[in-house]
């Protein structure tokens, strides 16, 4: 729905650009070449975000069903570590090896 709203609105500019302007043909294809790469940027922009927020998700889901997941090479489980919901951390459980060292989630795999 969002991606028809953004091309409505682009088509509107390009309209007005084309009826009510006196730019010449150079300048609008300037215009609509700056347009275009700033709207490409954004989607890409989002989609990489989006993928790595799903695969964060997966790791803290992966962890929440008991198993272990790797992160820079630690193995990290529910016996050894606590979940951070707010940062998204993992912090090593007290009397355990890993006694307050933190990982970050994105991190892991």
């Amino acid at each position: 729905m969002a991606y028809t709203f953004g091309l409505t609105i682009v088509a509107l500019f390009f309209l007005s650009m084309h009826y009510f302007t006196e730019l010449d043909k150079k300048q609008k294809t300037l215009i609509t070449v700056i347009l275009l790469v700033v709207i490409l940027s954004a989607i890409a922009y989002n989609k990489y975000t989006s993928a790595q927020r799903d695969a964060m998700l997966a790791v803290v889901t992966a962890y929440q069903q008991g198993k272990s997941v790797e992160c820079k090479g630690i193995k990290v489980n529910a016996k050894l570590y606590d979940l951070s919901t707010g940062t998204y951390t993992f912090i090593g459980k007290k009397n355990t090896p890993n006694y307050e060292q933190m990982i970050s989630v994105s991190s892991c795999k």
